[in-house]
């Protein structure tokens, strides 16, 4: 017969070995569904009286994006607090997308029907590829990590980028926004429709955590300015033609 203390032990064991599988299991529960980097831990944002002011004020500043993407972070899965509306938001995010906006541009181009149209059309098209190329060269000198993804969300493995800052989407948005309000957009409703789907296509992609908020304001002013070069630099349809003839 075992002993009282031998019981004891046993049953204690037992009920460590529990606690531990239980710990186990909740770990890897919260873990599907951590969509910030681990390199970003508040343990990185500590800061030391001796560093320089502009330090303590960067690390700070770096801890408040930090907390706020990852509170607007609620359609980030599926066991989100707002994960049932993630299809939904997913749709706007693609709207903003590169692939659609240049199909659309170059029918759109080849189908005008005045030369006004097919110019602006046009102008649409190099300035799409002109935010591709800047928002690249950004993002090759920053080097930020984008927040961890979701490892069975597909598509993101296919259309989201490795580095974050400044968000693709946001500069897209922008200068689409700016472009078509100065070119095609003459009514107040159609203004509304525009701005509005500019800030849900920024939108989407925190709620999504795709990005932190410092990259998508980043790229709603980048974006914004970037509609100013693409007026300096304005191809007339006279000036294509002569290129092409030359």
């Amino acid at each position: 017969m075992s002993s009282p203390s031998t019981r004891r032990n046993s049953c204690r064991g037992v009920v460590r070995g529990s606690r531990a599988s239980s710990e186990c299991h909740v770990r890897r529960r919260g873990s599907s569904c951590s969509y910030f980097s681990s390199g970003a831990q508040p343990g990185d944002f500590s800061v030391r009286l001796s560093q320089p002011i502009f330090t303590i004020t960067l690390r700070f500043l770096l801890a408040i994006d930090l907390w706020l993407s990852k509170r607007l972070g609620v359609c980030a899965c599926e066991e989100s607090p707002c994960g049932s509306i993630r299809p939904l938001v997913r749709l706007v995010e693609f709207s903003g997308h590169v692939i659609p906006w240049l199909i659309g541009t170059v029918y759109t181009l080849l189908r005008g029907e005045s030369v006004a149209e097919q110019e602006i059309m046009l102008n649409l098209a190099l300035a799409l590829m002109l935010d591709l190329l800047l928002v690249r060269v950004v993002k090759t000198l920053v080097r930020r990590r984008m927040p961890a993804q979701n490892r069975s969300d597909i598509l993101s493995n296919f259309f989201v980028e490795r580095y974050s800052f400044p968000s693709g989407h946001a500069t897209r948005a922008a200068m689409c926004a700016r472009f078509l309000l100065a070119q095609l957009v003459d009514t107040a409703s159609m203004w509304v429709l525009v701005v509005g789907w500019a800030a849900l296509v920024s939108l989407s992609w925190l709620l999504l955590a795709r990005h932190y908020v410092t990259d998508v304001g980043f790229g709603l002013a980048m974006g914004y300015c970037q509609y100013s070069l693409v007026e300096r630099l304005w191809v007339t349809w006279d000036c294509l033609q002569d290129l092409l003839l030359m």
